[in-house]
């Protein structure tokens, strides 16, 4: 494993978000769920698309709190633009459990 200094640490931005809406995104080559989700106001809303269906439905995920980085390129999957990256691990067989805040932390609050 290649070790980082704290400054390239500090390069990715990492913030809390609420999910405000989610669905299907059936397009995806992988199954997949397309997110808005609110980062408050210095940020506001960004969209994305994360492979979780196996723990998550687009119902379920409407007003949670996620982690994603802000600070990437924007990608385009499919017809969809992915503004962020929200984060997530992998579980023992393979599928996505998001990384969330513990606690409640203001929208837009930054990993430190």
């Amino acid at each position: 494993m290649a070790e980082i200094t704290f400054d390239d640490f500090l390069k990715v931005d990492i913030r809390v978000g609420q999910v405000t809406r989610a669905e299907p995104f059936p397009e995806a080559r992988k199954p997949a769920i397309k997110l808005w989700v609110d980062f408050g106001p210095e940020i506001g809303e960004r969209k994305s698309s994360a492979q979780i269906t196996e723990h998550y439905s687009p119902d379920a995920l409407v007003g949670r709190r996620v982690l994603a980085v802000v600070n990437f390129p924007p990608r385009q999957i499919g017809p969809v633009r992915s503004e962020v990256l929200v984060l997530g691990v992998h579980d023992d067989a393979g599928a996505v459990v998001l990384a969330v805040p513990d606690k409640d932390a203001p929208l837009g609050a930054r990993l430190c």
